[in-house]
């Protein structure tokens, strides 16, 4: 996909297109193999990796973890196909998934995976309101489950959930502080989607001008009033929908999410638990596993390439040995990461192309 052959669509259109090139693959992959060779100098241990025992007890559980991915792929799926009323076939949703994921690990910061799956919705050709209260209300749904999901988690666990060794929030550390700060910041802007969405969108958009009135953040009134003009429209489509289209929706939020911690369960099962499934220690670790992403949520390089690699040697050293974690690391990040880049080459610019074409005949048909 050349700059050329998107220079007939608009500029914020072109700044998306630009931005889920396959070549913005590039600095993914060269962040997390940096990362990567980086910490297999500092922490491989040998011994440990060669005492690992690959036999069927690992292949049934990597194999496991092969099998909820695609679970969580079908999930997410599923929820696209219920926020659009069935709009989309289930093949349609499937393709649409991979090429969200596919954004979302290569966008920058300043695009962000919001602006891409704004377009790649509105390419489908759904209204402008359906496709506005698709992508907010997912992030919504998103936000709700890690803000009820944690408290039950740690009223269960306690506070070792947020890091190895932790007894009592008195004794938070760096990384403890982050978790709370990030959790903060994720229930906030739930909140306040949810309560534009459904309750008074008016007021939402009022807010956003007001904050968007002083100083340097002028400049960003105008996205902000737009903005608030595209919850207002959402507000009205989602307050029409029954409470068996908001179930379903979050049934598969829940689901999807589930699945891509379980995931992480199941390989470290497979090549370090290989004797016993304590399923105490397991509903812990999948806390911690939670806790981990609310950090990584707000990671700078895209798709939290590296930062996840790093993170997770420090974040699970109770329950998977140092001198192998980036083993486990580098097949969980593969599998739910890589594998989505690697499928984004052969599935994204098929989409491209076949999107420029239709606008080519459709402006020869115009003519």
């Amino acid at each position: 996909m050349s700059d050329e052959q998107i220079d007939d669509f608009s500029a914020d259109q072109q700044e998306v297109l630009k931005s889920i090139r396959v070549s913005r693959i590039i600095l993914p992959i060269l962040i997390g193999i940096g990362v990567v060779i980086y910490l297999l100098l500092q922490q491989f241990d040998r011994d440990a990796f060669n005492e690992i025992n690959w036999n069927q007890h690992t292949l049934f559980w990597i194999s496991m973890s092969v099998i909820l991915l695609i679970i969580r792929h079908i999930a997410y799926a599923n929820r696209l196909r219920v926020l659009s009323n069935k709009e989309f076939s289930w093949r349609k949703c499937v393709e649409l998934i991979f090429i969200w994921e596919f954004s979302s690990a290569v966008s920058p910061t300043s695009v962000g995976g919001s602006a891409v799956s704004l377009f790649v919705l509105a390419q489908e050709k759904l209204p402008a309101a359906k496709t506005t209260a698709i992508v907010i209300y997912t992030a919504i749904l998103d936000t709700i489950f890690f803000i009820g999901t944690l408290p039950i988690l740690f009223l269960f666990f306690g506070p070792n959930i947020i890091r190895p060794n932790l007894t009592d929030l008195g004794n938070l550390d760096g990384w403890g502080y982050t978790f709370i700060g990030a959790y903060v910041l994720m229930a906030s802007y739930g909140v306040l989607f949810f309560y534009g969405l459904f309750i008074n969108p008016n007021q939402l958009k009022r807010f956003f001008e007001w904050c968007t009135s002083f100083g340097f953040l002028k400049k960003y009134k105008k996205g902000a009033t737009k903005l608030g003009t595209d919850i207002i429209t959402a507000s009205s489509e989602m307050k029409s929908e029954k409470w068996g289209f908001h179930l379903a929706a979050f049934l598969s939020t829940a689901t999807a999410w589930s699945c891509r911690f379980l995931l992480l369960n199941c390989l470290i099962i497979a090549i370090v638990d290989t004797t016993a499934i304590d399923l105490l220690t397991q509903g812990r670790l999948y806390g911690r596993l939670e806790t981990m992403f609310v950090i990584m949520a707000f990671s700078p390089t895209p798709g939290g390439a590296g930062f996840a690699e790093i993170v997770f040697g420090g974040f699970l050293s109770d329950y998977v040995p140092v001198g192998i974690s980036l083993i486990i690391a580098f097949m969980w990040r593969g599998l739910t990461y890589y594998a989505y880049l690697l499928v984004g080459v052969v599935i994204v610019p098929n989409w491209v192309r076949k999107l420029i074409n239709k606008r080519k005949n459709r402006k020869k048909i115009s003519k």
